[in-house]
C-alpha cells in the first residue's frame, strides 16, 4: 500500500462516513464470504506492508522507553517499601512465561533499582522519561497504521505531537496499573495490604478479581492504539476491539511458542554467550510488536470487508474519512513543486540561465521556446527554400 494519499484533499473530506448506514453494523453482521476475503486479504496485506520491518523500529522505540518505564515502576513501588519483593516477582513471572533469558538480563537493572532510596525522584524522572521515549513508539505506530489505511498524514505538527503525547499518557498510566497488578502478588501484596488497612478478604478478593481486569486493561492498551493514532476516523469501538483481542491472544501463543523454544531447541547461550539474554528479549519484543501489527491489519480489513458488503467501491483504497487534510495538502503542494522544478530542469538541459531564478513556471516558458530552436548549442539555422541561390 502506498502511504501516499491519492487525489485531492476534497476527495478525502467526501469520503463517508466511517459508520454509515449502508455498512454492518457489527462483526456479526458480516457474511461468511467477507470474513473469508478479510481473513486472506490480513496475510496478504501484513506481508505487503512490510510488516516484519515496522516491526523492528517499533522493536527500536520501545527499547527507549523500557529503562525509563522501569525506574517509574521500581520508583512507585518503593515509596510503600516493597521494591526488592516487587523487583523479584517481576522476574519471577517473566520465568513462568517462558522469558528466563529475558529475567536474567533484567535482574541485575531491576534489582539496582529497587535498593535506590530516591523513590520519588525516581517516579517522576521515570515517568517523564517514559512518556517522551514512549511517544515516539506511539508515533511510528500511527504512521504504521496510516500505511495500513492507505492515507498520509494530515494532522500538523502542533496539532499531532500533543494528541500523540496524551495518547502516549493514557498508555502508560494503563500499563502502569498491569504491572502494578503483576507484581502485587504474594507477600509484597499482602505488605501493601496490611499498609493500607486491608483484611485477609479484600486481599483475596484482590487475588481472584485483578486477572480479569488486567486483562481489560491490556485489550483496552491495544483498542486505544488502533482508535487514536492512525489519522482516520474510526469506526465505533467495537471493530477496534476484535483486532486487540486477535493481537493479544496472537501474543500469548507466539510468546510461550517462543519461550518453549529457547528453552528447549534453540543455541543462543553458545552462540552468544553473555549477550543471549539480549538478544532473546530483542526478538521477543520484535514478536510482540508484529502481533501488534497483524491485529491493526486485520481491523484496517475488516473496514474494507464493511466497505464492500455495504456497496462502497473499497476493492483498491480504504474510504474511512480521514481526520485532517492539512498535511496532506502540504505534502501535495510540495511535491508539484518539486514536478515543476525537475521538469524546468530535465527541460534546460541543467543549464544554469535565467529560467533557475525565474523559477519553474518561466523555465517551461523558455524551454517551450526552445524546442523550436533545439537544444542549447546554439541556434538552429533553418534553411529558406524560396531564396534562390546566386
Amino acid at each position: 500500500m502506498s502511504t501516499r494519499a491519492s487525489g485531492t484533499s476534497t476527495a478525502l473530506e467526501q469520503r463517508p462516513d466511517a459508520d454509515h448506514p449502508a455498512k454492518p453494523d457489527s462483526p456479526d453482521d458480516l457474511t461468511r464470504r467477507s470474513w473469508l476475503y478479510v481473513l486472506r486479504k490480513t496475510g496478504r496485506e501484513f506481508s505487503k506492508d512490510q510488516c516484519t520491518d515496522i516491526a523492528a523500529a517499533l522493536t527500536y522505540y520501545a527499547v527507549l522507553a523500557l529503562f525509563p518505564a522501569m525506574i517509574a515502576l521500581m520508583s512507585l513501588v518503593g515509596l510503600v517499601g516493597q521494591g526488592d519483593e516487587a523487583a523479584r516477582t517481576v522476574l519471577e513471572v517473566l520465568r513462568d512465561l517462558g522469558a528466563g533469558s529475558v529475567a536474567d538480563t533484567l535482574e541485575p537493572t531491576l534489582l539496582e533499582l529497587s535498593a535506590t532510596d530516591t523513590a520519588g525522584l525516581g517516579l517522576v524522572v521515570g515517568l517523564l522519561g517514559a512518556l517522551w521515549s514512549a511517544s515516539g513508539y506511539v508515533g511510528s505506530f500511527g504512521r504504521a497504521m496510516n500505511r495500513m489505511h492507505e492515507i498520509g498524514e494530515g494532522r500538523p505538527i502542533w496539532k499531532l505531537r500533543p494528541w500523540m503525547l496524551l495518547v502516549t499518557l493514557v498508555e502508560v498510566v494503563l500499563a502502569a496499573l498491569v504491572l502494578v497488578g503483576l507484581v502485587l502478588t504474594g507477600p509484597a501484596a499482602e505488605a501493601v495490604g496490611d499498609q493500607v488497612g486491608l483484611g485477609s478478604t479484600a486481599q483475596l478478593a484482590w487475588a481472584v478479581a485483578k486477572w480479569p481486569v488486567m486483562l481489560a486493561a491490556v485489550v483496552a492498551m491495544v483498542a486505544i492504539l488502533y482508535y487514536a493514532v492512525p489519522n482516520v476516523q474510526q469506526p465505533r469501538f467495537r471493530w477496534i476491539s476484535v483486532g486487540a483481542a486477535l493481537a493479544i491472544l496472537v501474543w500469548v501463543l507466539a510468546s510461550a511458542a517462543f519461550g518453549l523454544y529457547v528453552s528447549q531447541f534453540s543455541s543462543y547461550d553458545r552462540t552468544y554467550g553473555s549477550l543471549a539474554g539480549v538478544i532473546v528479549f530483542l526478538l521477543w519484543l520484535w514478536i510482540t510488536n508484529l502481533a501488534l501489527l497483524f491485529g491493526a491489519e486485520l481491523d484496517s480489513e475488516l473496514e474494507r470487508g464493511r466497505e464492500l458488503q455495504a456497496g462502497l467501491p473499497a476493492e483498491e483504497r480504504l474510504l474511512l474519512p480521514p481526520r485532517d487534510t492539512r498535511g496532506i495538502e502540504k505534502a501535495e503542494a510540495k511535491h508539484r513543486e518539486d514536478v515543476a522544478r525537475g521538469r524546468a530542469l530535465r527541460e534546460s538541459r541543467g543549464a544554469d540561465d535565467q529560467a533557475e531564478q525565474d523559477g519553474p513556471d518561466d523555465a517551461r516558458d523558455d524551454t517551450a521556446d526552445d524546442r523550436t530552436t533545439g537544444p542549447h548549442t546554439g541556434p538552429r539555422h533553418v534553411r529558406n527554400d524560396t531564396t534562390e541561390s546566386p
